[in-house]
């Protein structure tokens, strides 16, 4: 499938907009955005350390699971974590985990060692703690990597998806967990959303990774694009207050995937402009 690139809409700094007809090439796109990460990691660190969301972003990770991904990659250097996890059993039906083990896990050969998921039997505050102690363990021998300008984790690719009030993995708007700056990962008890009780990564470890990818699809998300991704987004409410808005690699590099209904508000304002960004075709 050729892909038919142009001059890119103008985003924020480190930023990437890509737009694509379906949701399969999305997936077909972002297998191999994935691919490439986990090769540039692989071969500069030896390993591979990549925090993925819940909801629908496991149904975008089937062409990982099929040739030539699943021959080619180096299963054994990936490190799975969860950057937002619903405080939950590990078989029940809205656990991040039991998505993610069914879509993806089951289907590729990624060691069980190599998986890291949240104490499923403790207390969600208990389960935030283990999970940042988890973690800052790993950082220490260098599993994950370490930002050279705060100390926070550097996961190698944080995959996101963005729900159409703008959250990212469990932080919502106008939510105090927006404002943490020490804690790498924090609990909250009354997600807007249900389950109440949820874990979730903070900004400053969201903004530390090396390459963030959010996903988004559907005309519901276009307003909260628009404001995400946009320096000109005068006349929407409150910008600032949205989650995704607050997205801004420190060090890295972020890539939006949407549909063409969730970037609609871009195509608009384009018009306007004679200006366009990646279009995936």
């Amino acid at each position: 499938m050729e892909k038919e690139s142009s001059a890119t809409y103008e985003p924020k700094r480190n930023s990437e907009i890509r737009v694509f007809e379906s949701s399969d090439e999305i997936s077909t796109d972002l297998a191999e955005y994935i691919s490439q990460v986990s090769e540039i990691s692989v071969k500069e660190r030896g390993y591979f350390a990549i925090a993925l969301s819940g909801g629908p972003l496991v149904s975008f990770l089937g062409k990982l699971c099929e040739a030539p991904y699943n021959k080619t990659l180096d299963w054994s250097k990936w490190y799975i974590f969860w950057s937002d996890e619903r405080a939950v059993a590990k078989n029940h039906a809205e656990s991040n985990y039991r998505l993610t083990k069914e879509g993806f896990l089951a289907k590729v050969p990624i060691l069980n060692g190599h998986v890291y998921s949240i104490n499923d039997n403790a207390t969600v505050e208990d389960a935030a703690t283990d999970y940042e102690f988890m973690i800052r363990q790993l950082v220490k021998v260098r599993t994950i990597g370490v930002s050279e300008r705060n100390d926070c984790p550097k996961f190698d690719l944080i995959l996101l998806t963005m729900g159409s009030d703008g959250h990212v993995a469990s932080l919502f708007p106008n939510h105090p967990a927006m404002e943490l700056k020490d804690d790498w990962v924090t609990y909250i008890t009354d997600s807007p959303q249900p389950p109440p009780e949820r874990i979730t990564f903070t900004l400053p470890v969201i903004n530390s990774a090396s390459n963030i990818a959010i996903v988004s699809t559907g005309d519901d998300k276009a307003k909260a694009v628009h404001i995400a991704v946009s320096d000109m987004a005068e006349g929407l409410d409150a910008p600032t207050s949205l989650p995704a808005r607050m997205v801004q690699p420190t060090d890295g590099k972020l890539v939006w995937f949407l549909d063409k209904a969730a970037a609609s508000f871009l195509d608009s304002k384009n018009d306007d402009d004679d200006a366009c960004y990646d279009r995936h075709e």
